[in-house]
């Protein structure tokens, strides 16, 4: 088993990043602490730290739109996660399936 205080050993709270395990498109990013971690790989859904409501919250606690997280993955410094997730409905509190559709630029051919 992974050791858990290798994530946080920079800071309390690291960056977790959330991919559609069928599809691979980005869904969210979030913040997580070691707590927030255990619940996750105890519940095998997506925990997070909200640092605006400074409190653990279970995405899909409120909606029914739960994450379920099917593979977690570290970065190569340790400190950034990852969770390919099959996603319960839009994860994205406006509705939208993913937190990222406000385009700033893109390239034309």
């Amino acid at each position: 088993m992974f050791d858990l205080d290798q994530l946080f050993q920079k800071s309390d709270l690291i960056p977790i990043i959330i991919q559609d395990v069928h599809t691979l498109e980005v869904l969210m990013l979030g913040f997580t602490n070691k707590e927030a971690v255990e619940l996750t790989l105890k519940t095998k859904t997506a925990w997070f730290w909200s640092r605006s409501r400074q409190k653990l919250w279970n995405k899909g606690e409120s909606s029914g739109h739960f994450l379920h997280v099917k593979k977690m993955v570290t970065d190569c410094d340790t400190d950034t996660l990852l969770y390919l997730c099959d996603p319960v409905g839009p994860t994205c509190h406006t509705g939208a399936k993913s937190c990222f559709f406000n385009n700033i630029w893109e390239e034309t051919p």
